[in-house]
């Protein structure tokens, strides 16, 4: 009976685990590229090699960091059960398997989360166009340009005038 109660104590702290790590927040540019090299299209396609003029009308800091995949809480969930699976007996050996369980699967998370994993800091450049509508182009840097600036975008290039 006792090895049964521990082998439910380390599946129980294995799914909590899991649930803690599907809770996890998604990234909020995971699906974009930080820098694609081409703009992001909300206005009618132009050909690229024609010249356009416009206006900066907004310069946003784009932003991805801690992103985990999980594999650490549940890993440390893991680690945690098992190491609180050692302390006590009876009732407080469960106990401790699951409170190291539940701490080790919030450590785990955020060692993973505090890596370097190149996180990303882009710009985006929101230009308005003077015939119309407008371009969005996710850049590394924005060099010079400051919102209110007349620019002129050619072949994919911005330039201010």
């Amino acid at each position: 009976m006792r090895q049964y109660s521990r082998l439910a104590a380390l599946t129980s702290t294995v799914v909590l685990a899991g649930s803690l790590a599907a809770c996890a927040s998604s990234p909020r540019y995971s699906d974009r590229p930080y820098y694609s090299g081409q703009p992001v299209q909300t206005a009618p396609t132009y050909d690229d090699r024609t010249t356009e003029f416009g206006v900066v009308s907004n310069i946003e800091v784009l932003q991805d960091r801690g992103r985990t995949s999980g594999a650490g809480a549940v890993l440390g969930a893991v680690v945690g059960g098992v190491l609180g699976n050692q302390v006590g007996k009876g009732g407080g050996r469960v106990a401790a398997t699951a409170i190291g369980a539940v701490g080790g699967a919030v450590a785990g998370n955020a060692i993973e989360g505090s890596g370097d994993r190149g996180g990303y800091d882009g710009y985006r450049i929101i230009i308005r166009l003077d015939r119309g509508g407008q371009r969005v182009y996710d850049v590394p840097n924005p060099g010079d340009l400051r919102p209110g600036d007349r620019v002129r975008l050619y072949n994919g290039q911005i330039s201010r005038i």
